[in-house]
């Protein structure tokens, strides 16, 4: 899955699917898809990521509690 960082907009793949729908995970693991070669994978903070659309992430995939509010 692409998603893309929302401080710059550069586009970054999620390493693990289940990790990013997770709401208990704030961290995920990303790959930068900058240069011609495979970027090292890095923990980023789910909130800094956005669809390449720009939306933002969907709150189930953030917040445990997101039907309490």
């Amino acid at each position: 899955m692409l998603l893309q960082r929302k401080e710059d907009g550069i586009l970054v793949k999620v390493v693990e699917i289940n990790d990013m729908i997770n709401p208990s995970q704030p961290q995920i693991m990303i790959q930068v898809q900058a240069g011609e070669e495979e970027q090292d994978a890095e923990m980023m903070e789910k909130c800094d990521l956005a669809f390449p659309s720009g939306e933002n992430l969907p709150v189930c995939w953030m917040n445990p509690d997101y039907r309490q509010q």
